[in-house]
């Protein structure tokens, strides 16, 4: 099931009608991409784990959901994923390619897909002229002002770091983003960048004027798609997923969402009457690690705390996390950046700005601190409850949600 950037159905959602009309089918599993450049590549993440929903059905290890019959819906919005050339691996010995003006003019030729309205592309025209003057003032103030105003700013949740993109004079902010910062190491390791150990022992964001701009570009490309993913779960999902469960109450509904695909799955979750929604996996989730907490500044709950204070979901909820997402790490450097912390390292679990896929459900009370574990091994759910799935194990990067003991997690949720 297709959906455009306005969140309306391309095409028909009758496919999925006449699925969900064959009563043989007892579970319905709606998967959600995230930031991907092309079809193409959304339905490989979709067949590749497909696949191994299909091998943990049939291995018959563990609890599975025996005797049912899975119909599979799977979700294809328009998304870009964001690139950080400055980003240097953990324990790297070589630094990735320097960014240059080149860089940044690629990646505002990049955003035309996303803003195609003739008012944005002349403001990317205007941006991309801006770019080789980048060195002084003037022109680094100017370029700010060109890409927030492709953004809304009524869209931004206070937990993503946005309060201050809106408020700070344009020199400052990119001032702020020119600031060399380094994610928050894996837990145990000992090096101390204020001691002055080197920092290309972290996953290190290099500072500098272009660096700010690639910085800029990437955050405006992060909170669109985020804002997009957020419009399409709660206006175009929902609704097929409301006149569907009106057709077929006793069906059980299961989402499953990767990156900004878990805000499209969570979006649509807190759109839905309670209990609409069986289970809930956020694999590798790009949104705040504060998005179900309860009071996280004074007077201000998470913007998805509603899925556990109105029991959205009757089964539990799933969010793996790891160390070894970088691109969620990243988004939230950069927010951290632009919110004015100056500590050397972030991202961690204490941080104001932090993301899901990262470090799980934060300041929530209900969370459960789980692992990821081996296909075969037991999990013991509490029902409309986040699970913090640490998968340190088992995914190793930002888009390795595929495998095994991701398909068998999700199998395991979905049994009685």
């Amino acid at each position: 099931m297709e959906f455009d950037s306005d969140a309306h159905v391309v095409g028909s959602a009758d496919p999925v009608l006449r699925l969900v009309g064959d009563q043989a089918v007892t579970d319905l599993l709606v998967l959600s991409h995230g930031w991907n450049n092309d079809k193409a590549e959304a339905l490989r993440l979709y067949r590749d784990l497909t696949s191994s929903l299909r091998a943990a059905v049939d291995s018959g290890a563990g609890p599975q959901p025996a005797g049912r019959t899975i119909g599979v819906v799977a979700v294809l919005w328009p998304s870009k994923r964001f690139t950080e050339p400055g980003l240097v691996a953990a324990g790297s010995t070589a630094l990735a390619p320097p960014i240059d003006s080149q860089i940044i003019l690629e990646q505002i030729r990049e955003l035309r897909t996303v803003f195609p309205d003739p008012a944005a592309q002349r403001t990317l025209d205007f941006a991309a002229a801006l770019v080789p003057g980048l060195s002084t003032a003037d022109a680094r103030a100017a370029f700010a002002e060109q890409m927030r105003s492709l953004l809304a700013s009524t869209t931004l949740d206070p937990e993503d770091g946005a309060t201050d993109l809106f408020t700070l004079p344009g020199e400052e902010l990119m001032h702020r983003l020119a600031l060399p910062v380094a994610l928050a190491p894996p837990e145990g390791a000992s090096l101390d960048v204020d001691a002055g150990e080197d920092m290309a022992a972290f996953d290190t964001l290099f500072g500098g004027t272009w660096s700010a701009a690639l910085h800029l570009v990437n955050f405006t490309t992060y909170y669109t798609m985020k804002h997009r993913a957020g419009r399409i779960g709660e206006n175009g999902l929902a609704p097929v997923l409301a006149d569907i469960k009106r057709a077929r109450p006793d069906l059980h509904v299961h989402l499953v969402g990767h990156s900004f695909g878990s805000r499209l799955a969570a979006a649509a979750s807190k759109a839905l009457p309670a209990d609409t929604i069986t289970t809930l996996s956020l694999l590798q989730a790009a949104f705040s690690h504060h998005g179900f907490a309860e009071h996280w500044k004074p007077g201000q709950h998470g913007h998805f705390r509603a899925i556990i204070a109105e029991k959205k979901i009757n089964g539990p909820v799933l969010a793996t996390h790891t160390r070894n997402d970088r691109a969620v790490g990243i988004a939230y450097a950069i927010a951290s950046r632009i919110s004015g912390d100056a500590a050397s390292l972030v991202g961690d679990a204490t941080d104001t700005y932090g993301g899901m896929g990262r470090n799980g459900a934060q300041r929530t009370s209900e969370a459960v601190a789980a692992t990821l574990l081996p296909v075969g091994a037991r999990y013991t759910w509490q029902p409309r409850c986040p699970h913090n799935l640490l998968a340190d194990d088992f995914i190793k990067g930002h888009a390795d949600v595929t495998g095994r003991e991701v398909a068998f997690a999700i199998c395991s949720a979905m049994a009685p």
